[in-house]
């Protein structure tokens, strides 16, 4: 076991490799791991306050885990509590208080907050000692809520929380804490330029576009897991991709309202100018200070590619709209990039985005049933879609089917 100096080393380290992470969502995944191998907690849940609510906004459990094949993931539901003395986390959350409780079953009677066993009895796990603590910020006051659940021994054997560690962890929260208010600034910058485009198109919403992020994060992470790539660069991958999807269809805005709101099927000329969003939207990063900048502009102008190289807009000068030389097919159109070819962050969202947009409401459609939305991915394998990655799509399917709840049409 660490002792406390290797401890403080250790989440001096952790505390340096968050604030590198930018996205919201994989930031929140990373920072419970993180918290977690401090302690050597077998579980952990965390919350982040919403409109004077809990949000459970994600969860990791290395008993359930493991139960799991190879390969498969721990889904989750979210949901809200009320910040009020009906939870552990509600109670924190109201009081600031950290709780270091040794064995939840056996709270004295006149505790001033509850253990809620349902969830136990749900997933057929056993909790027994929880560290609840709240994530604060100065100017704000409390952000979240983070448990940790089951401190174990090395051979696996679960404890109370060492007292000793709650001044550690309280040093990493503060830390955590600053990168989750950084990355929520990220996350409203991208969503109010998502707002200016849903000005354009209603279809793109805050809703559609962080399902169709989270998505091909999910798709991109069962693809690269079956081919040669280091950990450190899927992670920084998955953080980049993750916000730069946000962004596929940003070049909307520059495409006029009589194309963008036209209720029935565009004619040929009208489907040319909307075939310009594309690039337009590339254009936007034309000045790349980051690799989200360029990321993006990958993404925007190339999501619309086909594997079997009938897409749009094909090899051309974003610059311009025109086609490269050699790559001309008369009429201004130019060739369509095809196979590997398309980067692979513009064949994943693809996916991703024909995937939300056949599921949802439109005002030109019903949402498709599940069985005719699957059938119609996996025919499109080799023709529209790269035939590794829809098996990437199939074979995470289970968590992308949960995310859609996460991220509700208003």
């Amino acid at each position: 076991m660490l002792d406390e100096k290797q401890k403080l080393k250790q989440i001096i380290e952790l505390g340096n490799e968050i604030t590198e992470v930018k996205d919201i969502d994989i930031l929140l995944e990373r920072i419970l791991a993180a918290a977690r191998h401090i302690v050597n907690a077998d579980a952990g849940s965390l919350y982040v306050k919403k409109n004077n609510r809990l949000k459970f906004i994600c969860s990791q459990n290395q008993t359930l885990q493991k139960k799991l094949a190879p390969g498969r993931k721990f889904i989750y539901s979210t949901f809200t509590l009320p910040i009020d003395n009906e939870s552990i986390a509600g109670y924190v959350a109201s009081t600031g208080e950290m709780l270091n409780i040794p064995d939840v079953y056996r709270l004295p009677d006149n505790t001033p907050y509850l253990f809620k066993r349902e969830y136990d009895e749900i997933s057929n796990y056993h909790t027994q000692s929880i560290l609840t603590f709240p994530l604060t910020i100065n100017h704000r006051g409390i952000i979240g809520v983070m448990q940790l659940i089951n401190a174990c021994d090395e051979e696996g054997n679960i404890h109370a929380f060492p007292k000793e560690d709650e001044d550690l962890i309280k040093h990493f929260a503060g830390s955590a804490a600053l990168a989750i208010e950084r990355a929520e600034m990220t996350r409203a910058i991208i969503l109010r330029m998502i707002k200016m485009a849903e000005l354009r198109d209603p279809k793109e919403t805050g809703p559609h576009v962080n399902r169709v992020a989270a998505y091909a994060v999910e798709i991109y992470e069962s693809w690269v897991s079956g081919r040669e790539c280091m950990p450190e660069e899927m992670e920084r991958n998955k953080d980049v991709l993750r916000m730069a999807a946000m962004l596929h269809d940003v070049g909307k805005v520059a495409i006029s309202d009589a194309i963008l709101k036209k209720p029935g099927k565009l004619d040929p000329e009208e489907f040319k100018v909307m075939k310009k969003h594309s690039y337009l939207g590339c254009r936007l990063f034309s000045d790349p200070y980051s690799e989200f900048d360029k990321a993006a502009s990958i993404i925007a102008l190339t999501h619309h590619e086909r594997w079997d190289g009938t897409g749009y807009p094909g090899h051309i000068d974003p610059v311009s709209g025109h086609p490269i030389g050699g790559y001309e097919l008369g009429g201004g159109e130019a060739q369509g990039k095809k196979a590997e070819g398309i980067p692979a962050f513009g064949r994943v969202v693809a996916i991703a985005d024909v995937y939300d947009a056949l599921c949802s409401r439109r005002t030109y459609k019903e949402p498709w049933d599940e069985a005719r939305v699957l059938e119609t991915l996996r025919s499109e394998s080799g023709k529209h879609f790269d035939p590794e990655m829809i098996e990437a799509f199939f074979s995470s399917y289970d968590v992308i089917r949960s995310m859609a709840g996460r991220y509700p049409d208003e």
